[in-house]
């Protein structure tokens, strides 16, 4: 798959996150840029000299390509995704890969056919809080986990709900299917799988056919349980992530920028309870998680090992949002919804 020392990447996708992905590379090149609107495809390729095209096949053919990464709206990932894998290259696939559980399964069944390395882009795992979280709690250190609680959510702005996000064919539903999904994920990737679901989505505020709340209860079968809530109407921009163990808590806040400074609180428990010992570590930098996600990528790829989170954490996610989507009566499809 080309050159092991320095992989060419295809960007498919050069809006925000294509951007972001751009500057992220790591030990690799850029050598193709992919977008409907080919001025984005020109801007984001002409510094790096590589090719600029509006077809996003023109890319992912290119022999020079070893990697693609998917960053379009969620109505292309699953397609393009698929092609890729079938072309013979490496994937990196924004979340949430895909609008449904049925089109992420034909991403599966491509990879199961293919060589190549399929990551789905859950860099929320790849914060230095939630990555310092995960030692602490590998170590035992806060006990056995017991429950979760999750709140994740941003203010709106004019004309919000007339954006893509806000469509469902291309969307494949609302605050859920967006922001929802990485919580899931940071849910199941500290406590495990989810045996039973339960929740409900609305759209309180915003005049679109897609949720704009949804409110989340998810068990184990070991009954340990993550409460969560993700919103588009917070009107300040918000994260919280507290971890309960038997002998201690963690806390993250913030993700940087105008979230906030990104914050873990680890409270420990006392033998004589009462007011735990408390530690604080702050991360004020810039948000690094995309440059190590990639990185971490690119070692999944020189060690031929399953990505994580890959495509089997993407459709768990996904199987919980359509769940509680059924609850909550709404019925997203490729060509709109119904309620």
């Amino acid at each position: 798959m080309g050159s092991p020392v320095t992989p060419g990447v295809a960007i498919v996708g050069c809006g925000l996150i294509g951007r972001k992905r751009a500057t992220a590379l790591a030990e690799a090149r850029l050598v193709a840029c992919a977008d409907v609107n080919r001025a984005r495809a020109d801007a984001l390729a002409q510094p790096a000299g590589a090719l600029a095209t509006a077809d996003w096949r023109d890319a992912i053919a290119r022999s020079d390509v070893d990697i693609v990464i998917v960053s379009t709206m969620n109505d292309s990932l699953a397609t393009i995704a698929a092609a890729a894998v079938r072309a013979g290259k490496h994937v990196l696939v924004e979340k949430p890969a895909a609008r449904s559980v049925a089109e992420i399964d034909t991403v599966i069944a491509a990879s199961a056919a293919g060589g190549g390395v399929v990551r789905v882009g859950f860099n929320h795992r790849y914060h230095p809080a939630l990555q310092r979280a995960r030692e602490i709690v590998d170590t035992g250190a806060i006990g056995d986990l017991m429950f979760i609680r999750g709140r994740y959510g941003h203010g709106g702005r004019v004309g919000y709900d007339l954006e893509w996000r806000a469509d469902p064919a291309l969307s494949g539903g609302g605050e859920l299917i967006d922001q929802g999904v990485h919580l899931i994920d940071l849910s199941r990737w500290f406590l495990g799988e989810f045996a039973q679901v339960s929740g409900v989505a609305r759209t309180y505020f915003w005049h679109m056919p897609v949720d704009d709340n949804a409110f989340l209860t998810l068990r184990t079968a070991g009954e340990q349980v993550a409460f969560l809530h993700v919103s588009c109407t917070e009107w300040k921009n918000l994260f919280s992530l507290e971890i309960y163990g038997r002998s201690g808590k963690l806390h993250i806040e913030g993700l940087g920028g105008s979230y906030g400074v990104e914050r873990l609180t680890f409270y420990k428990m006392l033998p004589e309870m009462g007011p735990p010992d408390t530690t604080v570590w702050e991360f004020p930098r810039d948000d690094r998680s995309w440059a190590m996600e990639f990185a971490a990528f690119l070692e999944d790829i020189r060690l031929g090992r399953p990505a994580s989170p890959g495509l089997p954490d993407a459709r768990a996610a996904l199987v919980v949002v359509e769940h509680v989507h059924r609850q909550s009566g709404y019925d997203f499809s490729a060509t709109g919804a119904t309620r």
